[in-house]
């Protein structure tokens, strides 16, 4: 089963980008610049992202 397994650490950072991004989301119906500075800690995320094995 997998309920007690643990989470990789690509794992880890995928739902944290994915959470990064559904908050730029939402700001950037109200804070442009908000919104602006998630997405690029988003795309930092998935560039260590990628460079895991």
């Amino acid at each position: 089963m997998g309920w007690f397994s643990k989470k990789t650490e690509k794992e880890k950072l995928q739902e944290k980008y994915e959470k990064l991004v559904g908050e730029a989301y939402k700001l950037s119906h109200t804070d442009r610049k908000a919104s602006d500075l998630k997405t690029a800690e988003a795309d930092a995320l998935i560039k260590q992202i990628e460079k895991l094995p």
